[in-house]
């Protein structure tokens, strides 16, 4: 909104007063006419009607109050920008509370770097599995479990810190026993939450490499700053929800084709890259490539750099790298030319003949963790402080 002067020379002088049109005042506010509508109808400017002037004015002096009084504080109950000791994007790296991912991704345990970003520690929970339909996705297993969990919870609503992560290490500890099994689970109950996710995704022997790569994948997910789902989970948490009520938030937003369900997309694409005899011809018939590209990264994703490199070291099926190599190229020929961390998600989920939509259920066990960070900040702000104001577009009420 611009600040305007207080003199105007073609204001309209009418009964000791000077006025503005209707043009004139959105402009001085920097608007369009329809939010000028929309504060009057808030009773925030008044607008009258002068004879031989064409639609109506504004008083100048309430104008000039006006814009003063909006320019010096926003408007009550709207957030613009959010301050967050969280996660740090910076020259095409991640940091996590100033740590970087990439380096937390292959020195500490997805635990740890959860209690990194929660600030306190990962709690001991029970985690006892959730029957639930074997031919379910992921995503809808961590929501049912969550849901589960949360109508049995007599504390549900203790958003205190440490009631708050006991919440998240449950729901994706008792989600993690409750996936199908597709591989043997010879694993210990206090054994990583890779090692224990790893025969609920893949058939193949969880060798040290292969759990610490899939540890790799859950860290360097676990939060990316304001995200849909973290925005979602931070609305959630102003409201005062539960950590319930934070991780279905997130979900809620996460749960689609430009979020979480990226990963699924860039997974079937890859696949299809691998049959094609011509993979170049696939390529180039897309109008638009799964798992290419970012708003945020514009060199590298650090992310899929990450994986992508120790998932070279892992041999077996040198087609993937090679498939990758072709769909950086037709990226780089569009100009997008990164590989994102969708695309090396489902290279970690190809190579290791994991489940169709094994990428998004890491992703999103992953993101549980950034999301509760982000409530715990949000716990501690002003409640309710996501109002954004809604400029009324449509048919103006008889009379006005």
């Amino acid at each position: 909104m611009r600040r305007h002067t207080r003199r105007w020379p073609d204001a309209v002088h009418h009964d000791g007063r000077d006025y503005l049109t209707t043009a004139q005042t959105a402009r001085v506010l920097g608007v369009r006419p329809a939010t000028l509508y929309a504060y009057v109808s808030r009773g925030q400017l008044t607008s009258t009607r002068i004879a031989g002037v064409r639609g109506s004015v504004y008083a100048l002096a309430e104008v000039d109050a006006f814009a003063r009084r909006t320019v010096s504080r926003p408007p009550a109950g709207v957030v613009e920008r959010i301050r967050t000791e969280l996660t740090l994007l910076a020259d095409d790296e991640l940091y996590y509370r100033g740590e970087r991912a990439v380096d937390l991704a292959w020195s500490r345990d997805f635990r740890q770097v959860a209690g990194l970003l929660w600030d306190r520690p990962w709690p001991t929970v029970d985690p006892t599995p959730v029957r639930v339909p074997a031919q379910w996705r992921g995503i809808d297993i961590i929501r049912t479990v969550g849901d589960h969990l949360g109508a049995r919870d007599p504390h549900r609503h203790d958003i205190t810190p440490d009631a708050v992560v006991g919440v998240a290490a449950r729901v994706i500890e008792t989600t993690v026993g409750s996936l199908p099994l597709i591989g043997v689970d010879s694993t210990r109950s206090d054994a990583s939450v890779a090692r224990r996710l790893w025969p609920r995704l893949s058939p193949m022997a969880p060798t040290p490499s292969r759990v610490a790569l899939l540890n790799a994948a859950l860290v360097l997910l676990a939060d990316h700053d304001l995200s849909a789902g973290a925005v979602a989970a931070r609305v959630a948490a102003s409201s005062r929800g539960s950590a319930y009520a934070v991780i279905s938030a997130g979900l809620g937003a996460f749960d689609g084709p430009l979020h979480g369900g990226a990963t699924s997309l860039a997974q079937e694409f890859l696949s299809e890259v691998l049959r094609a005899p011509d993979p170049a011809a696939v390529i180039g018939r897309r109008d638009r490539l799964p798992g290419c590209g970012h708003i945020v990264y514009t060199a590298r994703d650090p992310r899929a750099e990450s994986l992508l490199s120790a998932l070279a070291t892992e041999g077996g099926r040198d087609d993937i790298p090679a498939a990758i190599d072709a769909i950086r190229a037709g990226a780089v020929d569009r100009g997008r030319g990164l590989v994102n961390s969708d695309l090396a998600l489902a290279a970690v989920a190809t190579r290791f003949r994991m489940v169709p939509d094994a990428s998004t259920t890491i992703f999103a066990l992953a993101r549980i963790v950034g999301w509760v960070a982000h409530a715990l900040e949000e716990y501690s702000q002003a409640p309710l402080r996501f109002r954004p104001e809604g400029v009324y577009v449509g048919k103006r009420p008889s009379g006005t």
